[in-house]
């Protein structure tokens, strides 16, 4: 559990963390993989968010999961790039939450994330957590916490 001291600071930042639904690139389940393949590469994104025709989120899509469902054996077939869909290609068992400013999970769930998506109860896709913001606000709270907290070691036992 996050102290309690620490938390407060971690949430002054709180209105950063979500970058809202309405800022973020998406692309749709039926989009073809070569549209998805050119908002990925000209907006140099890693992964996208992929979502459906009622913004539904369903899942991720990156560059190298494209790649993969192009490989043969000894070449690249672009042709497939018209051929298939997004819903064809993408991850679907990506994390997502439904609190933004749960600090704790969060942090849990981005050692493996670069962003998390924030859904509501309906799976509507809200936004992202960024792993970038949320890295901005442990900064502020280990370079701000001395300015309003006094840290002193906690006596110790005859034992230790």
């Amino acid at each position: 559990m996050i102290e309690k001291h620490l938390k407060k600071l971690l949430l002054q930042r709180r209105g950063k963390f979500m970058i809202p639904a309405s800022l973020v690139a998406t692309v749709n389940v039926n989009n073809s993989l070569d549209h998805a393949f050119l908002v990925l590469t000209k907006d140099r994104y890693a992964k996208i968010i992929v979502v459906d025709n009622e913004n539904h989120y369903r899942g991720q899509l990156s560059l190298a999961m494209i790649t993969d469902r192009l490989l043969e054996t000894e070449r690249i077939n672009v042709n497939k790039l018209n051929e298939l869909t997004v819903a064809d290609v993408m991850q679907t068992n990506t994390p997502v939450i439904q609190d933004p400013f749960d600090v704790e999970e969060n942090l849990r769930l981005m050692i493996d994330q670069s962003f998390l998506a924030v859904v509501d109860h309906q799976d509507q896709f809200c936004g992202i957590v960024t792993r970038r913001e949320l890295l901005k606000a442990v900064s502020y709270t280990l370079h701000e916490f001395g300015k309003d907290y006094e840290v002193m070691p906690k006596k110790q036992s005859d034992n230790e």
